[in-house]
């Protein structure tokens, strides 16, 4: 396979910028594992101008219909090197061989955050997750916890209140951070019991998990009983995919880009939550408008190269 521009990524970033490159005639391809990215895993998405109020798997459905009106090309599939081919980028897929680009958009968001305790890995799927719309129903009428202080762990507490027989709220900070919507709504939500200064160090159970163990005593003791924990304490940017290739990013590794949504080598701009870019306010919205300006820029881009 062969495009002028190859999107990586097909969350808010990559719908956007297949929009735009669709309008510009740019031929193009997306390429995914996940349709909508994180953005999909949001229960309640309430601030994206003109929708009062959707799931993230309905407003990606969304931004995924739109894009493919336009006629662009999609692959669900896993990226796994790219190597700087003149006069482009040689990339190697796990189920669509190797595709051709003349420009690449790394638009491949971050990842969850862990906990980096013992049995973390073990427990998945077990009690322990990383996406409370993906799994909230199993706890229907459970005691589950929440480890977060932040936006995502916020909503995360106030979805699962609408099943569970009892949410706690673990949070190492002396307040919760975040919207003042979704901090009152926590606050104010008699199901939600908040712990403050407390960080999780153990997980308990034998083959499923049966309770958490905190780093400091509450109501008498440092156990707490649990069917479920939800892990919400932020995301970090994968490095695997850039880190032969040479690309800047920040100390934390993000993606270091210009005005234009370019990076370091030339011919691979980046857009959303993975870069430096909107000073770092991840949203959807920003993750979009950098999505279509990074298009905006690689038309340019091709046309002084006389596609």
């Amino acid at each position: 396979m062969e495009t002028d521009l190859l999107i990586i990524g097909a969350g808010p970033a990559g719908y956007t910028a297949s929009i735009y490159a669709s309008r510009y005639k740019i031929n193009h391809i997306v390429i995914g594992e996940l349709m909508g990215g994180q953005a999909g895993e949001a229960h309640k998405v309430c601030n994206f101008p003109g929708i009062t109020e959707k799931s993230g798997i309905e407003l990606m459905q969304m931004f995924s219909e739109h894009a493919k009106s336009l006629g662009a090309e999609f692959l669900t599939d896993k990226v796994i090197k790219i190597e700087k081919k003149e006069p482009g980028f040689s990339v190697e897929t796990s189920r669509n061989g190797t595709i051709s680009a003349k420009t690449i958009l790394l638009a491949i968001g971050t990842s969850h955050r862990k906990l980096g305790i013992e049995r973390e890995n073990e427990m998945l799927g077990k009690g322990v997750s990383y996406c409370v719309t993906c799994d909230g129903a199993f706890f229907k009428d459970k005691v589950v916890a929440v480890v977060g202080g932040s936006d995502a762990a916020n909503s995360a507490s106030v979805y699962l209140s609408q099943m569970a027989k009892k949410v706690y709220q673990i949070y190492r900070g002396e307040e919760l951070r975040g919207e003042s919507t979704w901090v009152n709504d926590v606050l104010s939500n008699d199901k939600i019991e908040v712990i403050f200064n407390t960080n999780i160090v153990e997980l308990g159970g034998k083959d499923q998990l049966e309770f958490i163990v905190l780093d400091r005593e509450y109501n008498g003791s440092n156990k707490l009983a649990v069917d479920g924990l939800f892990i919400e304490i932020g995301s970090a940017p994968g490095k695997a995919l850039i880190n032969h290739l040479e690309i800047k990013t920040d100390p934390e590794g993000y993606i270091e880009i210009t005005q234009e949504q370019r990076t370091s080598v030339e011919g691979i701009w980046a857009a959303g939550d993975v870069t430096t870019g909107s000073n770092k306010f991840r949203q959807i919205v920003t993750a979009s408008a950098e999505g279509a300006v990074a298009a905006s820029d690689i038309f340019k881009y091709l046309k002084t190269k006389g596609n």
